[in-house]
């Protein structure tokens, strides 16, 4: 299989280099520091188009591959994780669930606006009494008159509370006719009567996403504000989750690149002894794991992408990628902080910004343990 890039794919990659490097590798450590997701830098984003990479050009998107998104993930996350972060959570489980099962209605009103960059996309699923056994959500939807009420709590939802946010799809229990439990997807815009969000969570890392609670007291949704099937939104949901795991694998291989690039270049002009430590083979036989590392991780990115532009299965091959990805991410930082020495663990040096952020990448669209799951089913365990 011919990962190579397409000219339109390697000048997506560029133009977000271009960018990453000039307006957010200088100042990612304020980024950081201040605590706040700098909505400005994704504004800027929106008008390079690149809000909108998976969205088609009818509503406003660039309509961009699977393969190209990771490309210019890859690019993005080498300069800041946190920005990379809530850039991947809006184009893909912020958009997506839009896309694939709004009507043409709700893409004019909610889709448009997200893919031109005028607004931030969040979706939440997550509550402090359930994540990875997503059926467990106790957030309900309750059938009403012209529309839905909507009770419940959910926690660490990405982009919903910024000045750039929408509102937020939520994932809620519902009932059929029969009575049966069942899940559905509603668009409830920041500014709904009863909705409301709390403070921004503190991380150890992606210390610059947004990320908090959100709290839903009698939120009246109207039907048109129901995404596809009421009963049928967890099955919709765990479908996007699959092209975010994708993404987390970009994610974590960009971050495995950048702490090897400090590593390798630290290496280089650290002397000890006499000499540079890139002399020494312990130093060598680190730096020569992580390069066989990172390029394995990103060819199985890379495959699970191309399957999905194929229009073929790539569940387990996201899930592969996203668990050696994110394993490898962990172990890259933890070695680029071991050759970094006693400057590698000073929260000044770069270093230990990845570090802080690397943790995540194994617990989030989907612990590894979940991985693992999916992995094994399609093994036929």
């Amino acid at each position: 299989m011919d990962f190579s890039l397409t000219e339109d794919e390697a000048a997506l990659q560029q133009l977000v280099r271009d960018f990453a490097n000039k307006e957010i590798r200088p100042h990612a450590a304020r980024y950081s520091a201040e605590e706040r997701c700098p909505t400005e830098v994704l504004r800027q984003m929106g008008d390079l188009g690149l809000l909108g990479l998976f969205i088609p050009e009818r509503w406003g998107g660039a309509d961009v591959s699977t393969v190209g998104f990771v490309a210019a993930m890859e690019a993005l996350g080498h300069a800041d994780q946190s920005i990379a972060a809530a850039w991947q959570a809006h184009v893909t489980i912020g958009s997506l669930p839009l896309l694939h099962y709004g009507d043409d209605a709700q893409k004019e009103r909610w889709l448009r606006p997200l893919a031109e960059g005028r607004a931030l996309g969040a979706f939440g699923l997550t509550e402090p009494g359930a994540g990875s056994d997503a059926a467990a959500i106790r957030t309900r939807a309750e059938k009403v008159d012209g529309g839905w009420l909507i009770n419940g709590q959910k926690a660490f939802i990405s982009n919903a509370g910024t000045d750039m946010s929408f509102g937020v799809t939520v994932l809620a229990r519902t009932a059929d006719a029969d009575g049966r439990p069942r899940f559905g997807s509603f668009v409830v815009e920041r500014d709904a009567p009863g909705y409301k969000w709390g403070e921004k969570m503190r991380g150890i890392g992606w210390r610059a996403l947004d990320t908090r609670e959100l709290f839903f007291d009698d939120v009246f949704v109207p039907d048109a504000q129901v995404l596809g099937d009421p009963y049928g939104g967890l099955a919709q949901f765990l479908g996007t989750l699959d092209v975010g795991r994708i993404s987390i694998a970009a994610l974590s291989t960009s971050l495995a690149q950048a702490v090897f690039d400090l590593a390798l270049d630290y290496a280089k002009t650290r002397e000890q002894f006499g000499q540079p430590i890139s002399k020494f083979q312990a130093i060598q036989f680190k730096l020569a794991d992580l390069a066989t590392e990172i390029e394995a991780c990103r060819w199985l990115t890379y495959r699970a992408a191309a399957l999905r532009d194929a229009g073929e299965p790539f569940r387990k091959e996201a899930a592969i990628a996203k668990l050696r990805a994110s394993r490898t991410a962990m172990w890259a930082a933890t070695e680029a902080v071991q050759i970094h020495g006693g400057y590698g663990y000073m929260m000044e040096s770069e270093v230990s910004r990845f570090f802080c952020d690397a943790k995540v990448l194994s617990i989030g669209e989907g612990t590894n343990e979940i991985q693992h799951l999916v992995i094994a089913r399609h093994l036929g365990c």
